[in-house]
């Protein structure tokens, strides 16, 4: 699935994210408006890890939405 379809309907993915990235909040969840670069900023905050990790995580969780 590409990024687009996820941000252009967030609002139905935000939980499947949520579900993934449980230390994420419903305000980070506002914040990221599907937006890819934030979601993984605040992965990388979060959890601690560096960006090319919580972009392979990211990568990872879309590929499984297809």
């Amino acid at each position: 699935m590409n990024w687009d379809q996820v941000q252009g309907n967030w609002k139905q993915f935000r939980g499947k994210a949520q579900a993934q990235w449980g230390k994420l909040t419903d305000d980070d969840m506002d914040r990221i408006e599907g937006k890819r670069d934030q979601l993984v900023g605040k992965i990388q905050e979060a959890y601690g890890i560096g960006r090319d990790e919580a972009e392979r995580e990211v990568d990872e969780w879309n590929r499984r939405l297809s």
